[in-house]
């Protein structure tokens, strides 16, 4: 078993084409999973089990363990049933991504924007899913487990960074802190920053917005629940400040479009069509 301590905290950087003379940007953070793509990537894997199913002494082990390990051991089940990259390959490519979300990644093209991603997924699905949908370019930053496949074809996969400050994370991945990292360690000054996601796990990077900032929870799912229900979400009775970002809730990538383009415009004074 992988021993995710050990791991460095690892960053993948897709270099993309845009453009602009202004280092002033508005920064779009996505998470992945239910955010640019409409289902979770790991639990469609787990579907390529002999039968669909998971052993039952395998099942269990996520709550032992945490997720990461889990999946690191379901890689191995479906390795040694002869599960293959391509089989892999093939169902991450083949999930679709949410309504509305590939008109808004087009839009981003645009050199007002700069675009990252912070997510629990892992490196390979995430790129598999960018090259198969033509979105790699539009996407500064990627952070994520760091996953490969071995020269047995195995994906193996380690935490991105082992954390154990903040509660409302899992000890492999604080979004929070990857956001305020990435905009302290960047070159650009951002106007905005917009951050779009649908978890729970979500909820720390929103913490770390401004008033002038905007958070994107999806409709009917646990982000958007927490923010709506301030009073029984993750930041009541914790000691936890509200979110301060201005809320705006999605359930297509055209109403996140919509606001991005309204901030282009306004605030930049330029025509941000493409």
């Amino acid at each position: 078993m992988i021993n995710e301590r050990n791991f460095k905290q690892t960053t993948l950087h897709f270099v993309h084409l845009k453009m602009s003379t202004s280092s002033e940007k508005i920064l779009v953070a996505f998470d992945f999973d239910h955010t640019l793509v409409d289902e979770n990537s790991d639990i469609e894997i787990i579907k390529l089990c002999p039968g669909g199913k998971v052993p039952a002494d395998l099942k269990h082990q996520w709550k032992k363990t945490g997720w990461i390990p889990y999946m690191g051991a379901i890689f191995e089940y479906l390795h040694e049933n002869s599960v293959t990259e391509s089989d892999m390959k093939n169902i991450i490519a083949n999930i679709p991504f949410t309504p509305g979300m590939s008109d808004l990644l087009e839009y981003l093209r645009n050199s007002c924007f700069e675009v990252i991603i912070i997510s629990d997924s892992n490196s390979v699905f995430i790129n598999t899913a960018l090259e198969q949908k033509g979105f790699k370019d539009v996407v500064d930053k990627v952070y994520t487990n760091p996953a490969h496949y071995d020269e047995n074809g195995l994906l193996k996969i380690a935490f991105y960074h082992f954390q154990d400050w903040c509660d409302l994370s899992t000890e492999n991945m604080c979004k929070g802190h990857i956001l305020e990292e990435h905009i302290r360690q960047s070159d650009s000054k951002y106007r905005y920053v917009l951050y779009v996601g649908d978890g729970i796990n979500d909820f720390c990077p929103a913490l770390k917005l401004k008033e002038t900032d905007y958070v994107f929870p999806r409709e009917n799912y646990s982000l958007w629940e927490a923010l709506i229900k301030p009073d029984e979400g993750e930041g009541s009775d914790k000691g936890q400040p509200a979110v301060q970002a201005q809320i705006v809730n999605w359930s297509s990538g055209l109403e996140i479009r919509e606001v991005c383009k309204k901030l282009c415009e306004e605030k930049f004074h330029e025509s941000c069509n493409l």
